[in-house]
């Protein structure tokens, strides 16, 4: 997950101060396996639980009964800037820690300071070989994190603005409206022409920029490590055609994971978001009374990914054999299946994609919208995208400029200011 939660840019005067705080678990199992141990785990949203439902650890402290689970939540650039300080440091981690796949690739050159589940008994072949190649060293002997879930890709709606403004609203022919993204874009215009008032066609330049490059294989990188951000064709459309919507006033310039953000949703500020998997659960837990007003249809152009997220046990904890135990636990396909239900995560494990719990799986917050079936159908021809070691912080670039943008800023100027943040941001200035 995902996806979410995310500033990518954090103060080094608070990043170093975080450092301070250590947040390992105290104590060591001395050997012993049923010794009491308190496994943290940080995380930066909702990846294996909802903020108000920690069921799933219960469940594992309920058979584990020696074992306390602590989870700590922190914003999305902080929560990877700390790690990567605190693995620096050598000291300071959870037992436990989630890395984003835009991530993976910054952490996977340093090895050694992470458990090799190779070496721990995981059969890498539950999980499709792309899915585990970007948490993989370059010679594949060494594995640091364990894939939790995967994005896929879907456009979700409200029904209710939809109606208002005189489109339709069954998902098929919703669907229809959009077989690319310039449809989308001229859909918007359609929508915007009999909105309700105050309403915009989508949340943030930023996720629709990131939901066009969701079916390119190369956008920032290409296959063979190389940073190609500023010369990708691919890119500079992705940018233009975001621009020309928040140009005609399409976008409601809410920044992701932010209280206003938040509020758009509550108060249906916009009628459309591009919607990976783990969006389904952000937006339930955040706008519970939109229950039954949204719907889910395909995403432009039929296919993509976005997010995912892996869980890696830090070389540097006292408890990594009893982390590395919680952390196979956490991803295997029952509990897979549990987060997909309660959550809206995709799972990543192969072996669930035709499972009835998820084939057949429909949301009813989601007008009953048969998600197990979209999900896997975005999937099913989008590219293993290549990422590497600053994807993550290069798409925030990207989506912050965007937001300067629709806060008035030249198009051409917020173009280059990105490219010399990127530049900068990657040591090839």
């Amino acid at each position: 997950m995902r996806s979410a939660q995310r500033r990518a840019l954090v103060g080094l005067l608070t990043v170093t101060a975080l450092t301070l705080a250590a947040c390992s678990s105290g104590g060591d199992s001395g050997g012993d396996p049923n010794a009491p141990v308190t496994l943290t785990i940080n995380v930066f949203g909702d990846n294996f639980s909802l903020p108000a439902d920690r069921s799933l650890y219960d469940e594992y402290e309920r058979t584990h009964t020696n074992v306390k689970i602590v989870e700590n939540r922190s914003d999305f650039g902080a929560h990877h800037q700390n790690l990567q300080a605190r693995l620096t440091a050598g000291s300071g981690t959870a037992d436990l820690e989630v890395i984003e796949v835009g991530q993976i690739a910054g952490y996977v050159g340093q090895p050694d300071k992470f458990v090799n589940y190779l070496d721990q008994g995981v059969d890498a072949g539950q999980w499709t070989p792309a899915i585990v190649a970007r948490a993989s060293t370059a010679d594949h002997k060494a594995l640091i994190g364990l894939p939790t879930d995967i994005g896929g890709l879907a456009m979700c709606y409200r029904t209710d603005l939809f109606a208002q403004a005189g489109l339709p609203t069954n998902r098929d022919e919703v669907s229809a409206l959009w077989r690319t993204w310039q449809a989308y874009v001229d859909t918007g215009n359609r929508f915007l022409s009999r909105a309700p008032a105050n309403v915009k066609w989508f949340d943030a330049g930023g996720h629709v920029f990131t939901g066009v490059l969701g079916n390119e294989k190369e956008t920032f990188y290409d296959g063979a490590g190389e940073l190609i951000v500023e010369r990708n064709p691919a890119v500079r459309a992705a940018w233009d055609l975001t621009v020309g919507a928040i140009k005609a006033g399409q976008s409601a310039a809410l920044p992701e994971f932010t209280p206003e953000w938040n509020t758009g949703f509550q108060q249906g500020q916009f009628a459309t978001v591009t919607c990976p998997a783990w969006m389904m659960g952000y937006i339930r837990s955040n706008a519970a009374q939109t229950a039954g007003k949204w719907d889910i249809a395909t995403i432009p152009g039929g296919s993509g990914n976005w997010g995912g997220s892996y869980v890696t046990v830090p070389s540097q904890g006292k408890n990594t054999a009893a982390a590395v135990e919680l952390a196979k636990w956490l991803t295997a396909p029952e509990q897979n299946v549990k987060i997909f239900k309660t959550i809206g995560n995709f799972p990543s494990q192969k072996s669930t994609w035709t499972m009835p719990e998820v084939a057949d799986f429909v949301s009813d917050f989601f007008a009953n919208a048969p998600a197990g079936k979209i999900f896997p159908a975005s999937l099913a021809n989008a590219p293993a995208q290549v990422v590497g070691p600053q994807s993550g912080i290069i798409g925030q670039t990207f989506s912050d400029a965007l937001n300067s943008v629709e806060q008035g800023t030249d198009p051409n100027t917020a173009w280059t200011n990105a490219m010399n943040d990127i530049k900068a941001a990657t040591g090839t200035g």
